[in-house]
């Protein structure tokens, strides 16, 4: 029997995984506020120290979906448990480290643990009641950004008044707490698939996503038509194909590219992509426009700590609103909600060309585009969910996951890019330009208008969450009412094999045809 309908639902599972999941969101924000001194602490090259961020990067996009798989296979729970460990070795590694190898390092492990937000979102499916799902899932997947928005404000006040060790020794502290809480509180799914694992298919997935990853997120560090980005472009490509043709003969394969190639699916990972290029420019370009100085005539001044202040409120909006998004999905689909979050983070996109002059403005931009992304991210899981077997929800979710970093990755090459070209002498530095951000803020917005589009070729039925099980509603057919209703004739005629008279058949005639 299902323990999900023998036990009582709810308890401490939702806040439990919701917590999980914004504590490895703070990872991908940890380091923003000490970024421009860490050349000087880990004696490097500015080029270097930004390994520190492609880490992560590349080892949350590796681990998110061979964690989903394994996760489907042998226990979502026993793998949350191994991405949070991973999570508190790696800031430990970070809180030890003087140098660039071992921050690297502990960076990489860090974002092993990007896997914990689809794995928690599958053990919702599997252990709360129907009723309670969406709302669950709203918050689970809108953590990404809530853990990302609170995690700035709080890292920057670290770092102002304390040594940049205490980041990773208190990131390390909440993730052994989660860790206990997970440990503690959180069932193990019932729902397991067993199988092989898919080396092969790991590997290659690895290799592809590396090439692809390092071209896009150091290409502007080492030119865009550099042997070396032309070559693991080219790398990759090749890679993914071959990697592709061997999960499609693979009788269990790490990714199930005949499901991931559904309509459904695929629209969903494609906005995907695109809504995430369109998050992360908020992250790249409203901080430097905080911090820039008053002088360059368009600049606000704030200090690191205050910057981060201006864009905290965003997180809560997020918490706040994601509740509203699931019963938006209930009432008319998770496609309208995604369309509705797209659209509002266009428009936030849109204020933010004409109010960037007043910190004040940039808080109501950062609040409104948080409530496009609560609903956008809150509706992907559904999504998702509703159009893959339950054998394969973690996975399904976990390169969900991906197509998001896919798409925080190509945003910030692209917009390093234009900020880069698009500058402005100040003393004897170039800054980014007025033009330059509002060019890059009308990205965001073009992206998001993008991810309307693509969400509205989606198929519109509603669909359910619960079992894989499309929850379309159809109208009951009822008891047969005999020859006067409309088609009945035609259908009692269908199952007739032998000759017969040609006009309307009498009711018993029906009701021997039907039975």
């Amino acid at each position: 029997m299902n323990r999900a309908t023998t036990t009582p639902r709810g308890g401490p599972v939702v806040p439990v995984l919701a917590a999980a999941g914004i504590v490895v969101a703070l990872m991908q924000t940890l380091v923003v506020p000490v970024i421009p001194q860490l050349p000087a602490l880990l004696h490097t090259s500015a080029s270097n120290a930004s390994w520190t961020i492609t880490a992560t990067l590349l080892a949350g996009a590796v681990a998110t979906p061979v964690l989903g798989r394994l996760g489907d296979m042998y226990g979502k729970r026993r793998m949350l448990l191994v991405s949070l460990a991973v999570l508190v070795a790696g800031s430990v590694v970070c809180a030890l480290a003087d140098s660039l190898a071992p921050m690297v390092v502990g960076r990489a492990l860090q974002g092993c643990a990007m896997g914990v937000i689809p794995l928690g979102i599958s053990i919702m499916r599997d252990e709360l009641a129907p009723e309670r799902l969406g709302s669950a899932m709203a918050l689970m997947s809108s953590s990404l950004g809530v853990g990302g928005a609170l995690g700035l404000p709080a890292a920057a006040a670290i770092a102002e008044h304390a040594d940049w060790h205490v980041l990773f020794w208190v990131s390390a502290v909440i993730g052994a707490v989660v860790l206990a809480l997970v440990l503690l509180l959180v069932p193990e799914s019932s729902r397991l698939t067993g199988g092989r694992f898919d080396l092969v298919g790991a590997l290659g997935l690895s290799a592809g996503l590396l090439c692809l990853l390092l071209a896009i997120s150091k290409g502007g560090d080492w030119g865009w038509t550099g042997a070396t980005t032309l070559g693991l472009a080219g790398a990759a490509v090749v890679v993914l194909l071959l990697w592709g043709a061997w999960e499609l003969r693979c009788p269990q394969p790490l990714v199930d590219l005949r499901v991931s190639a559904r309509r459904q699916v695929l629209l969903t990972n494609l906005a995907s992509v695109v809504v995430g290029f369109s998050m992360y420019a908020m992250s790249l370009v409203m901080p430097q426009l905080l911090e820039m100085p008053r002088a360059t005539g368009y600049g606000l001044g704030q200090s690191m700590l205050m910057a981060g202040l201006c864009l905290g409120p965003s997180g809560l909006v997020m918490m706040a609103v994601s509740p509203l998004s699931a019963r938006v999905s209930a009432a008319f689909g998770p496609k309208v909600s995604l369309m509705i979050g797209s659209a509002v983070i266009a428009c936030g996109y849109g204020l933010a060309i004409v109010l960037m002059s007043a910190a004040w403005q940039i808080v109501l931009i950062a609040a409104v585009i948080g409530v496009g992304i609560a609903f956008a991210y809150a509706s992907m899981p559904a999504l998702i969910m509703s159009a893959v077997p339950v054998s394969e929800t973690a996975a399904a979710n976990g390169l969900n996951t991906l197509m998001r970093s896919i798409g925080t990755s190509s945003s910030s090459a692209v917009i390093g890019v234009v900020l880069a070209h698009l500058t402005t002498p100040f003393g004897p530095y170039r800054l980014p330009s007025q033009a330059g951000f509002r060019t890059t803020l009308a990205l965001g917005c073009a992206t998001a208008v993008a991810a309307v589009l693509v969400a509205s070729s989606r198929p519109g039925r509603r669909a359910g969450v619960g079992g894989g099980r499309r929850a379309v509603r159809r109208p009951n057919p009822g008891p047969p009412r005999g020859p006067r209703r409309r088609g009945a004739g035609r259908r009692a005629r269908r199952p007739q094999r032998h000759p017969g008279p040609r006009g309307r058949p009498s009711v018993g005639h029906a009701d021997n045809a039907s039975g």
